[in-house]
């Protein structure tokens, strides 16, 4: 069973940044779709980033830019590069993880595995 904790959240003023982490565990596959998604305040949870086994990411435009995904698959570790947070930005951020060997799709029905979030906060 695959388990993930996230790490790194925090309060921060608009402008700056933050660096989020997931550590996985119980990982049996070499070949994972890994993601970040998050729920801001009385909203559903979106999916803004992910990446696959070949490195490659995505990103919904409102963090493209901002924000970069990368992954560690010696320490099996997921990470978020945060800069220029926003006050929109302000949500529970969670990781994902499933075991696929094609392509990863900012679609929360693909992932299996999560983690229980970090809060980050954003003031102006």
């Amino acid at each position: 069973q695959v388990q993930l904790v996230e790490s790194g959240g925090g309060s921060v003023q608009a402008g700056e940044s933050l660096r989020l982490s997931c550590a996985a565990s119980g990982v049996t596959s070499s070949r994972y779709c890994m993601g970040w998604f998050r729920r801001a305040p009385g909203k559903k949870r979106e999916a803004f980033s992910t990446i696959n086994s070949d490195d490659i990411p995505t990103y919904a435009d409102a963090v493209k830019g901002r924000f970069t995904i990368s992954q560690d698959n010696a320490k099996n570790a997921l990470y978020l590069q945060m800069n220029d947070l926003k006050p929109e930005d302000t949500a529970m951020y969670y990781c994902a993880a499933e075991p696929s060997d094609g392509a990863c799709y900012r679609d929360e029905a693909q992932f299996n595995y999560w983690g229980q979030g970090t809060q980050v906060t954003v003031s102006s």
